[in-house]
């Protein structure tokens, strides 16, 4: 394998201007959020600390602490080599996607905070500077009865007017009633028409003051999820995201190519090599990267300048605690292809308790400032919401 490590590259250079730092430790804390989230922490001999965020997924912690010997005593500074040397080194044990990834991209998370705050510059600046100020969040809708129309508008609404968002996803793999075998991925013809109608009421009911984009969940064969994005071709929906299963990206592509719908898929590929094909082949309208699965900032941005080149914008998928989506903001705001950042936890009423800072108002995200992500862990907060059996990390 390649070996990656700074005594084996040569990497051996004074820096100068307290930049010559050593990573001491790695840790890790699972927080029960409607998700368990891993919350990552990167320790430096300059008392300096990073926090990040892997994506939720059992054994995440164990294969951090797996990774840790390859990073202690490493520059903390040197991000891309090091988010490289973790997938060289971990490439037996699965670095080409699945948790594995998940787990480096929690600590790739946690350098960039660590180098925004030795270098005290946010970490949007690391990745090359911003377009916008402000990144539009989009709200998945999770409430009352959602395979009933007219209960999924009025929740539209009250996200709309009362929460302040202008932009919203719902659930359409939710049960009709005309159901006869969800194993074999077919719709009858009434279960289309159930979801159509779904999308029709909602999107009526917003009118133009909101986007809402609709997931099936890579449910359905590529006959009925044709005939649904047809179906809903004279509304205004935003994306149809995830209508076929992720594994056949030719199939993905006959789907998007069969509808004006814009499609939407992203969030179960690893890595830009997964979302190469997606975006070359123009199986998708719009990618959606889940940025602490698919490799983490870097990475993330990587994605988004290759659909760049083919006008295909970016629309990141996010079910994180406050920490991995203000990563995402941060990546949002450096690349001009940015839609928004999904956020999916409206219903948890501490999920912005976790950071002493406000991360989400009025539906978007004010892009931080201060060095590194710019929040702040409240540790008292972590503690109380930690997954059963759990440590609390050091403190910073």
């Amino acid at each position: 394998m390649r070996e990656l490590s700074a005594e084996t590259m040569g990497v051996t250079a004074k820096r100068g201007g307290g930049r010559d730092v050593e990573i001491t430790d790695v840790q890790t804390t699972m927080v029960d959020g409607n998700f368990p989230w891993t919350l990552v922490r990167v320790y430096t001999d300059a008392g300096v600390v990073g926090t990040g965020e892997a994506y939720w997924g059992a054994g995440i912690p164990e294969i951090i602490e797996r990774m840790k010997p390859f990073v202690v005593g490493e520059n903390p500074l040197d991000v891309d080599r090091l988010y490289e040397h973790l997938i060289q080194k971990m490439s037996g044990e699965g670095s080409i996607e699945g948790t594995v990834v998940s787990a480096v991209s929690g600590i790739e998370v946690a350098l960039h905070d660590v180098a925004g705050k030795l270098l005290e510059v946010p970490a949007y600046q690391l990745l090359g500077g911003k377009y916008r100020d402000e990144v539009r969040v989009y709200c998945d809708c999770h409430a009352g009865d959602e395979a009933d129309p007219e209960s999924a508008a009025a929740e539209a609404e009250h996200v709309v007017e009362e929460l302040g968002y202008d932009a919203l996803k719902f659930d359409l793999d939710v049960p009709s009633g005309h159901e006869k075998d969800r194993a074999n991925r077919h719709m009858r013809e009434p279960e289309i028409e159930h979801k159509a109608e779904i999308v029709r009421t909602v999107t009526e009911r917003v009118g133009d003051r909101a986007d809402v984009a609709f997931d099936c969940h890579w449910s359905y064969a590529p006959g009925p999820a044709k005939r649904l994005a047809r179906a809903v071709e004279d509304t205004s929906i935003w994306w149809l995201e995830d209508p076929v299963p992720p594994e056949n990206i030719d199939v993905q592509r006959a789907v998007t190519q069969s509808t004006a719908t814009p499609v939407t898929a992203g969030e179960n590929v690893y890595r830009t090599h997964g979302h190469r094909r997606l975006v070359e082949e123009q199986a998708v309208d719009i990618i959606a990267p889940d940025l602490p699965k698919v490799g983490g900032m870097r990475e993330t941005q990587k994605i988004a300048h290759m659909a760049d080149l083919y006008y295909v914008p970016v629309a990141m998928h996010n079910v994180s605690s406050p920490v991995a989506t203000v990563a995402a903001a941060h990546v949002a705001t450096t690349v001009p292809n940015s839609l928004a950042v999904e956020y999916h936890s409206y219903q948890l009423g501490w999920w912005a308790d976790l950071v002493e800072e406000t991360v989400i108002e009025d539906g978007s995200i004010e892009v931080p400032e201060a060095p590194g992500l710019g929040v702040t862990l409240d540790l008292d907060a972590v503690g109380e919401r930690m997954v059963d059996g759990e440590t609390l990390f050091d403190a910073a």
